[in-house]
């Protein structure tokens, strides 16, 4: 990616390598517990509230072509079911390793599977500029790999009742009593033939038959 204009030290994601210098090989590790930042996670889905602790381990170590950075981030996130839509909770816990450059490397010597356009290598590229560099990228890579692309509250989770929206978990044998309309015409007819078997076992003559004995007379 480009070079940013400056980063700010006071931001709680830029780190800085001064304490490393430029020595191959040196190591430090560092522990930090920061607010989370605005949408981390998987937007409308799940991720960790802004303002949440945060937790970051991370090992710094000086390379020949800048710092690497390995760590692991963890935090709640907060989402919800999407089978029957409760709110829920998890643990995360997200690692991540990432190579940031000195801008002046040298690159020369580096086997390079093809060549690759200076522009598109540098978009891909993470930079230590002036003994700094800013976390913030690679832990949202890292944050949305962690989570489910589908969170539930229990893997075993029945959703929701298609017809009144009942959670189905709370009541596995919920249903609802549904005639099948290819079958309706029929139980009409049946319910009709109910009806005349019970006017004659009553010993009185159809509704028709009553009306030609009134005209007769």
């Amino acid at each position: 990616m480009a070079l940013n204009a400056r980063l700010d030290h006071r931001k709680p994601l830029v780190f800085d390598t001064h304490e490393l210098g430029r020595r191959p090989g040196a190591l430090q590790r560092l522990t930090r517990e920061i607010e989370a930042p605005r949408d981390l996670g998987i937007q409308g889905v799940i991720g960790v509230p802004e303002g949440a602790p945060l937790e970051l381990d991370l090992r710094l170590e000086s390379v020949m072509e800048g710092v690497l950075v390995t760590g692991t981030a963890r935090a709640q996130a907060e989402g919800e079911c999407v089978r029957c839509l409760e709110p829920l909770e998890l643990e995360l816990e997200a690692d991540f390793q990432e190579m940031f450059s000195y801008p002046d490397a040298d690159d020369r010597g580096r086997p390079k599977a093809e060549p690759v356009d200076d522009a598109e290598e540098d978009e891909d590229m993470l930079f230590v500029e002036d003994g700094l560099f800013d976390l913030e990228p690679v832990l949202r890579d890292a944050v949305v790999l962690a989570l489910p692309m589908q969170p539930v509250c229990q893997d075993d989770c029945l959703g929701l009742c298609s017809e009144c929206g009942a959670r189905l978990t709370d009541d596995p044998d919920h249903h609802h009593d549904a005639t099948d309309i290819r079958w309706a015409a029929l139980q009409g007819l049946a319910g009709s033939l109910e009806d005349g078997e019970k006017d004659e076992m009553s010993g009185e003559a159809p509704r028709p038959a009553r009306a030609n004995e009134k005209q007769e007379k």
